[in-house]
């Protein structure tokens, strides 16, 4: 839903706007992505920091313990149901690349699916010989025959598209295809695509994504298919959306302005695009039964009647009629919108913890939500919804207890159909849910896991996980694709179970509590989530539970902008920060890459008024001599079209000419993500956990 869409935005290669003289920056020819001279300095980076933490003796033992974990056979395959089939991504030792697969919804249900290969892309990449990793697919609804299916060259964003047919397992001899771009692609009939990408000058906006819609038909060239839509240059992206209900087919484009504002367009009965009257910050979630679905991320005034920030709606397409679907509450936070045949289905946080509830229109136009008993205390994920069905699947987890598969059927009764067998031994070990006071005397909510032994001794080594951005919840997940180290499966088998202790920050930025906990972090606002994690941190060492000689911090992508603040605001608090895929250098983010997406989270650092806000928390320019920074582990990836690799990269640079010591890794392929397989995953949370070990718990040799 809303709060993935950083995680899935795509990139923009070039860099865009004039870059400033070279003494302003001396460390700006680092921004050459595959420049030999940066690439240089790589090389003799990963060998110095990669020495030192492979060389520790326990390496070997981590990595191959991250490796039987995201390896494992034993997780769970969790998929989504089209057509009577569910569908399934599937990586582990045989199929480092992964398995696109399916099984009958029957055998799926019954706990022993019967998987049939769809795709496999290790044979494909290597029939070709090429570094393909998998990218999206659509497939047109509801056969779910008709598929373009994405390759990324070694895990970038950009990807190449290609026409796939699920019925005879191949791709589509002179079928469809796209060259190598951030495009975005919806089937409006079996011989038609609704596509945005990079055809040349103008047909990008200054953030990199498509600027126009383009109908292509069957037969036709990229270069001559008609724009059916173009948003302006300054925008964010424009992109179609194709809703099949019974014999309708309803089609919307989004404008999104900014990151977070969007105006939604439909095509009328005349074939013209007629702009719906939404606020800009709203969410389009689907079609059901004539009406669009939509999220409010703010109170929206309409026809005399005030609907609440928070709440989801429907609107009627052809009588312009609005009705409440579900509102949350204060506590809650509305995660995930599914629309079904006849019904939706929700997924929502009640103070950070999971819930879910089916919700259905009567006749006379009211909406009904029925809970939909699922395990509570945890973090309950709606994994799939809708494909010409009422049926439902979720999964219940929590930082100790495993994955557990849930079919719901139409009416909500709830069959437990898998779990997945304990990664590590949670015998002894704690999670609570405690609240810190903020700077402005805001309660913030924090998980903290640990053994209950070493919870009462005090103060134990202990690392603080935090993001704060971008509408994503933290949450105590066991397991999730792809892992992260803060993952109970990874962190309790590779830190809890040795002593360490794991701490979960719900910081302003995120959307725990709606949209509201995002929006107070927002632009000017930005250090409020930094203040946040810093009143976690503080809690922890006033509580006895660690001190700063024993406190890490860890993050990455907007998190890892969180730790740049932390690195140069509190680097007393702090024995070890893990700076991960990190924004750095706010002055030239929106330059770089996907950057100036994201003016809408942080601002404009070319406009003065903003720029003065930004530069009193941006790292790059922050970092200074004479300070206290623990020795600190930067990693990155040179294929990463989203975040530059430069920030990561500029930052090490920096700290050595300061005189200041750290790690530094950056894995030459992966993307954003930071891998292109499970084995480079596994390393890097190995290095990761190590470099913990080595700074917190001291040496081990």
């Amino acid at each position: 839903m809303m709060n993935k869409f950083f995680c899935a935005a795509a990139a923009f290669v070039a860099m865009t706007a004039a870059a400033p003289a070279q003494d302003e920056d001396p460390f700006l020819w680092l921004e050459e992505v595959e420049g030999e001279k940066a690439l240089d300095w790589v090389r003799g980076e990963n060998k110095r920091s990669l020495g030192e933490l492979e060389s520790d003796p326990r390496f070997q033992p981590m990595y191959e313990e991250a490796l039987s974990v995201l390896t494992s056979d034993a997780r769970l395959a969790l998929g989504q149901i089209h057509n009577g089939h569910v569908y399934n991504f599937w990586q582990d030792d045989d199929h480092k690349r992964g398995l696109w697969r399916r099984a009958s919804v029957e055998s799926y249900r019954s706990g022993e699916p019967e998987w049939e290969t769809v795709l496999d892309y290790d044979a494909l990449a290597a029939a070709e010989d090429r570094n393909w990793i998998r990218g999206s697919v659509v497939c047109l609804s509801p056969e779910y025959v008709h598929c373009m299916v994405e390759l990324s060259d070694g895990g970038k964003d950009a990807g190449y598209w290609r026409e796939f047919n699920t019925d005879e397992k191949a791709f589509v001899e002179g079928g469809f295809a796209l060259d190598e771009a951030k495009s975005s692609v919806e089937w409006f009939d079996a011989d038609t695509l609704l596509i945005g990408t990079d055809r040349g000058e103008g047909s990008l906006t200054s953030s990199g994504y498509p600027r126009t819609v383009m109908r292509l038909v069957r037969g036709g060239s990229v270069a001559d298919a008609p724009v059916i839509f173009e948003g302006e240059e300054t925008d964010v992206s424009s992109d179609a959306r194709v809703e099949h209900e019974g014999g309708k087919t309803h089609v919307f484009v989004s404008r999104s302005v900014t990151f977070f504002e969007s105006e939604y367009y439909y095509k009328d009965e005349q074939g013209e695009f007629k702009k719906l009257p939404l606020p800009l910050n709203a969410d389009f979630q689907g079609v059901l039964d004539g009406r669009a679905v939509f999220f409010l991320r703010e109170d929206w005034e309409h026809d005399g009647k005030t609907y609440g920030q928070g709440a989801v709606i429907a609107y009627g397409l052809t009588d312009g009629g609005v009705e409440t679907v579900f509102e949350a509450s204060a506590n809650q936070s509305v995660e995930d919108v599914e629309i079904g045949k006849s019904n939706i289905v929700i997924q929502y946080l009640d103070d950070v913890s999971g819930a879910a509830v089916r919700v259905t229109r009567s006749k006379k136009g009211d909406w009904k939500a029925a809970p939909i008993k699922l395990p509570e205390n945890g973090v309950v994920s709606l994994v799939s919804a809708g494909g010409g069905t009422d049926d439902a699947i979720f999964s219940f987890e929590s930082l100790t207890t495993p994955d557990t598969l849930y079919y719901v059927t139409a009416k909500n009764k709830v069959e437990k159909i898998a779990e997945t067998p304990a990664f590590y031994d949670a015998t002894g070990v704690t999670v609570e849910q405690r609240f810190a006071t903020s700077a402005d005397g805001t309660k913030v909510p924090y998980y903290i896991m640990g053994l209950d032994s070493v919870l009462k001794q005090g103060n134990a080594p202990t690392v603080q996980y935090g993001y704060g951005g971008f509408l994503v919840p933290i949450l105590p997940y066991y397991y999730d694709d792809p892992s992260r180290p803060q993952h109970g499966a990874l962190a309790g088998l590779m830190w809890v179970k040795r002593g360490g202790v794991l701490v979960l920050s719900n910081i302003r930025g995120g959307s725990e509590y709606g949209p509201r906990w995002h929006q107070a972090a927002l632009k000017e606002n930005r250090q409020k989530g930094f203040d946040d994690f810093i009143a976690i941190s503080e809690d922890l060492i006033a509580t006895g539970v660690t001190s700063a000689e024993k406190l890490g911090a860890i993050g990455r992508s907007n998190g890892g902008l969180l730790m740049g603040a932390m690195l140069t605001q509190r680097p007393d608090l702090y024995a070890a920060i893990d700076i991960g895929v990190p924004l750095l250098d706010m002055k030239r983010y929106n330059k770089l890459l996907a950057g100036a997406s994201w003016m809408g989270e942080y601002g404009n650092p070319d406009i003065p008024e903003e720029w003065e806000y930004i530069s009193k928390y941006s790292p790059y320019q922050n970092l200074k001599a004479g300070e206290p920074y623990p020795k600190v582990l930067f990693y990155t990836s040179t294929k990463d079209d989203r975040v530059h690799p430069g920030h990561a990269r500029k930052a090490a640079a920096k700290m050595d000419s300061l005189g200041y010591d750290y790690f530094y890794y950056e894995n030459i392929e992966g993307g954003h993500g930071g891998t292109a397989n499970q084995e480079q995953l596994a390393h890097r949370t190995a290095l990761e956990w190590v470099y913990f070990a080595r700074m917190l718990m001291g040496s081990d040799d």
